[in-house]
């Protein structure tokens, strides 16, 4: 097997391992192959969008979804280390509300799968990090909602060095109460 899976405490997300396989040149793994992912994880999604950003020491991205043309998200970091996020909007799970966090780099080589109805972010640990992400729908700017990294209700442990850097957008994120969330 190429590819080790670990569930989380939330349905659905989890924590994929790549084989890696290494030697005194350096390493080679397959960061995504589709008969494997099935093969592990019983899914079988279908990419249509890859993005790539690169932030800062202590820069929070999220929590971000779309309210429509949800998203699922297989993410990775190429440099770097990040704390990545899931909190689980779906109001009929029995884990609606709850979150699972993951520090994901360079050097772990893990990924984390979050599938539609999560709201996703994370905070940067190193003094800067590239993220990557492959996503099962297109971005919708006018669907794409944000909650409130600080909500107390969820509860996240940031592990973050005082206050985030944060886009405007991520400021001004909606209470899990107040949040559109799914059915």
């Amino acid at each position: 097997m190429k590819l080790t899976v670990t569930a989380t405490k939330l349905d659905g997300v989890m924590v994929l391992e790549p084989k890696v396989f290494g030697d005194d040149r350096g390493f080679f793994l397959e960061s995504f192959n589709a008969r494997d992912f099935e093969t592990a994880t019983g899914l079988r999604p279908e990419f249509v969008q890859d993005n790539h950003s690169r932030s800062a020491k202590n820069v929070l991205r999220g929590l971000h979804y779309q309210i429509q043309h949800s998203q699922g998200k297989l993410v990775r970091v190429v440099s770097g280390e990040v704390f990545d996020v899931a909190v689980d909007l779906r109001r009929s799970s029995p884990t609606f509300g709850q979150w699972v966090g993951v520090r994901l780099s360079a050097d772990n080589k893990k990924q984390l799968w979050v599938p539609e109805g999560f709201a996703h972010g994370f905070v940067v640990l190193s003094e800067s990090a590239e993220f990557l992400y492959k996503t099962t729908d297109y971005w919708y700017p006018e669907h794409e909602r944000s909650l409130l990294w600080s909500d107390e209700t969820i509860g996240i442990e940031w592990p973050t060095e005082g206050q985030p850097v944060l886009a405007a957008k991520d400021a001004a994120g909606r209470r899990l109460a107040e949040a559109e969330v799914f059915a």
